[in-house]
């Protein structure tokens, strides 16, 4: 009888906390700096978040260590809902095996909420690189012995991307990790490094714009953003794939009422018409599911991007 009683108390409370939820400003931390699709994804989410529940939601942008610096903060913060993270296929699936000391646990220190978006990256070089496509750029880069790679972070998807490229081709890349897309674009377009494996919605329209070269796309399949461009692995590296991806956490142990809450809003979000169709011309594709898919769906990209981390030697002091 007790049992049942307290089982009852429970639901009463969580129902009750869910219903007061949210009654303050909540804040959406990103792990890069702004213009990047973590970024854009965010500031469309807090805006309607704003309008449904009539609280401000305030984008908190926290660069650096590879998006590490972010996550941690909303690791650490209280477990009530009001401070989440745009966490990526970085700060959640790759660092973990790519850092050798790590401030958090990508699984124990998170509560999912819910998978936002996808999107492949877009190997993009400087207009001044006289190739048109991996073939020609491998050829170059093994003759000319001084490519350089620049990523957002060590641990992103742009970054491994490239390690990825490296051990499957052979060719020799420096790397070159910024704090962010803002810093690392400029290089790119100045010539100072020679190629980036960037998320398709930041490096797309500089392509369209004749600023970039796009290379190749590194998805299974070309992407409906960009048709015309070919993936890397028709180009002679089969089974080449990398695919960026984002998704909402909060500290561990947030509660289930709260939690489901804020994962049927910013889903409901995720799906709408507006929403979605931004997303879609940008390369970014809404992919919002429950709580349990996302913990299930990051376990994969774990044992994945483990084996990818491995075999390229990458690691990060």
């Amino acid at each position: 009888m007790k049992a049942i009683t307290l089982a009852a108390m429970t639901l009463a409370t969580s129902g009750a906390m869910a219903q007061a939820y949210p009654d303050k400003p909540i804040h959406i931390v990103v792990t890069f700096t702004t213009g990047g699709a973590p970024d854009i994804i965010a500031r469309l989410i807090g805006e309607k978040l704003t309008a449904a529940w009539n609280v401000p939601t305030i984008i908190d942008n926290k660069p650096g260590a590879g998006g590490n610096t972010g996550a941690d903060a909303v690791a650490k913060s209280p477990a009530d809902g009001y401070t989440v993270v745009v966490g990526t296929v970085g700060t959640h699936s790759i660092n973990g095996a790519l850092y050798k000391k790590m401030p958090y646990d990508m699984v124990k220190d998170f509560t999912p909420i819910t998978l936002l978006a996808t999107t492949p990256n877009l190997l993009v070089i400087n207009n001044d690189v006289p190739a048109k496509n991996v073939k020609e750029l491998v050829a170059l880069g093994k003759k000319d012995g001084k490519m350089t790679f620049a990523s957002s972070g060590s641990g992103t998807s742009i970054h491994v991307s490239g390690e990825l490229f490296k051990s499957m081709t052979g060719m020799p890349m420096e790397h070159i990790p910024y704090k962010g897309r803002a810093g690392a674009i400029p290089d790119l377009l100045g010539g100072r490094v020679t190629m980036m494996f960037d998320n398709m919605p930041s490096s797309l329209p500089l392509v369209k714009e004749g600023k970039l070269r796009a290379i190749g796309v590194t998805s299974a399949k070309r992407s409906a953003a960009a048709p015309d461009i070919p993936t890397i692995a028709e180009q002679g590296l089969p089974g080449f794939e990398a695919v960026s991806w984002f998704a909402l956490f909060g500290p561990a142990n947030m509660p289930k009422a709260v939690t489901d809450k804020l994962s049927a809003e910013v889903g409901k979000i995720m799906k709408s018409p507006e929403v979605s169709k931004k997303l879609l011309d940008i390369g970014l594709e809404p992919a919002p599911g429950t709580p349990a898919e996302l913990a299930a769906y990051q376990q994969k990209e774990i044992t994945k991007w483990a084996k990818v981390v491995k075999d390229s030697g990458a690691t990060v002091d």
